[in-house]
């Protein structure tokens, strides 16, 4: 009977295993499908990722040419893989990040070789004794200080990537000079080649269809506004309407975007730092108020704060009775549609780079609404009513005036980035006048693909 069993045993080991070889085939097919289909959609919601691709294959293939034509290799040598490192390295998706990281790297390159050539000049001097230990020194020394440096937030913001090659290329200058007698002309080639490779990627990062972190952050700042528009100004009808317990594909969506908002910040902190790096070009032009764009990302996340609590009080559980809810539901209906209409407003303004309407009729409207819902509350509408049934009724209250102060400060936020950045006029007919520099050609729009790949980048030296 033991023999038996084992035998079944190995049998059905051996048909199991069998079924999973002939399953193999199917299984890598549908595998190669599905990857097939993830490419497609990546491309499809946002095409720039494919370009960005070629970009980067045309710049890898530019600098390899050295290593094909005699005469180009004969004056770098083995230094010449420096550029191809370079390229890896340095190229990313948009034009900022690509010119922050080759200045970072350059300039650290610059400014480490010169250091190590001097230190390994005052170490030569002291001896062959005292040689090592002196370059040891300046090793610890530049390695210690660098490292402390780089917890400075200002440095780690821009200049992070920087101070890790500045420590790479003091280290490896100071102590090949120990072993190597031609050190000055190591350090020229390695020097060339790297800006050659980083040359190689801003020339074909900024005329090759180029990417503008500063254009995604223009528009992913309006984008944010007007979904938290969008949100408000449906509030109030679904406040009224709160008595449903049905919840729409269009209310998923608005929530969704409220999630987006809320974690905007680091995307938006990112594209700011890539901007600041960038020249002018099209209507973004030489020192424009990138800060200004993070200043409006802040009160537009405070605002979404409110609003994401005001969401609570839709569920039927948290509502008053419905002859309270009739006495406030016009004030909770003006407040939010003219919160809405307003933000709605200034997101057009900025994606049209058009001077906001001064003053704003929306904003006053909004400041009117604001002043009676307060006086509403401070009336006896509710006596003789059960505590139970008002605090939900406060607390909704309470949330749409505090949103509406955020939403004026939205509003004196995004007239000080008009005047900053000088926005055009609008005409009489609210239109805005023709601008005698070039329209903006943007890749993405309010309702296009994500940012995600703007905001890639990759810490290898």
């Amino acid at each position: 009977m033991e023999l038996e069993s084992e035998n079944l045993e190995k049998v059905s080991f051996l048909v199991l295993g069998w079924l999973r070889v002939k399953r193999l085939p199917r299984n890598f097919l549908s595998q190669v499908v599905e990857i097939a289909e993830h490419a497609k959609k990546i491309a499809k919601d946002d095409p720039r990722k494919v370009f960005h691709s070629l970009k980067v294959g045309l710049a890898l293939t530019l600098v390899s040419l050295f290593y094909y034509f005699q005469p180009l290799y004969s004056n770098f040598g083995v230094s010449t893989m420096w550029a191809v490192m370079t390229v890896v390295v340095v190229f990313e998706f948009s034009v900022g990040a690509t010119l922050g990281k080759g200045l970072n790297r350059g300039l650290a390159t610059l400014v480490a070789g010169a250091l190590g050539l001097g230190a390994h000049h005052l170490a030569n001097i002291t001896g062959k004794i005292g040689e090592p230990i002196l370059i040891g020194i300046f090793v610890f020394l530049q390695a210690v200080a660098s490292t402390f440096i780089r917890f400075f937030p200002r440095v780690k913001a821009r200049y992070d990537y920087g101070m890790l090659i500045f420590m790479l290329t003091f280290c490896l200058v100071s102590i090949s000079g120990f072993r190597t007698n031609d050190l000055l002309d190591l350090a020229h080639k390695r020097l060339s080649t790297i800006l050659i490779g980083a040359s190689t990627c801003l020339v074909v990062s900024i005329f090759v269809c180029p990417v503008w972190a500063g254009d995604d952050l223009h528009m992913l700042v309006a984008l944010n506004l007007k979904k938290l528009g969008n949100f408000l100004e449906g509030f109030g009808d679904e406040f009224s309407n709160s008595s449903e317990a049905k919840e729409s594909e269009n209310d998923i969506s608005l929530l969704v975007g409220m999630n987006s908002i809320l974690d905007s910040k680091n995307k938006e902190e990112t594209l700011a730092n890539f901007a600041s790096w960038e020249p002018g070009h099209g209507q973004f032009m030489y020192r424009h108020p990138w800060k200004q764009y993070l200043k409006i990302g802040n009160l537009t996340r405070q605002c979404a704060f409110r609003v994401e609590a005001l969401n609570g009080y839709l569920n039927p559980k948290t509502q008053a009775s419905k002859e309270i809810n009739g006495m406030i539901e016009e004030a909770f209906s003006n407040m939010s549609s003219e919160s809405g209409i307003a933000l709605k407003e200034l997101a057009l303004a900025i994606e049209t780079m058009t001077m906001p309407s001064s003053p704003n009729r929306h904003i006053t409207n909004l400041k009117m609404a604001s002043k009676n819902l307060k006086s509403l509350l401070k009336s006896n509408f509710c006596e003789n009513t059960n505590l139970l049934q008002i605090i939900p009724v406060a607390a909704i209250a309470s949330l749409l005036i505090e949103t509406a102060i955020c939403v004026e400060h939205i509003a004196e936020a995004v007239n000080e980035l008009a005047s900053l950045a000088n926005f055009k006029q609008p005409d009489s007919n609210g239109v805005a006048e023709n601008s005698s520099k070039d329209e903006i050609s943007h890749v993405i729009s309010i309702n296009g693909p994500t940012l995600e790949g703007a905001t890639g980048q990759s810490l290898t030296p």
